[in-house]
């Protein structure tokens, strides 16, 4: 299951993450919300690695200032 997640992330990182930035949109934070999440999957297994990218996800806002934010 682990394997199939971080499969989408990554295709959604080379694919549709592309199309943002061409829009300019782009994450605050450094890592990507997308890349933070796929390394807690990878720290922590699928359920705890998700929430926390749901967590970071919500905390990527207009009134977030971003910066460096790594995972723990």
């Amino acid at each position: 299951m682990k394997k199939v997640i971080v499969k989408i992330i990554e295709f959604y990182q080379k694919n549709i993450s592309l199309w943002f930035s061409s829009k300019n949109i782009n994450c605050k934070f450094y890592p990507t919300c997308s890349e933070y999440t796929k390394q807690a999957i990878n720290k922590y297994g699928s359920i705890k690695g998700i929430f926390l990218g749901i967590y970071r996800i919500l905390r990527c806002n207009p009134f977030s200032k971003g910066g460096y934010d790594p995972l723990k």
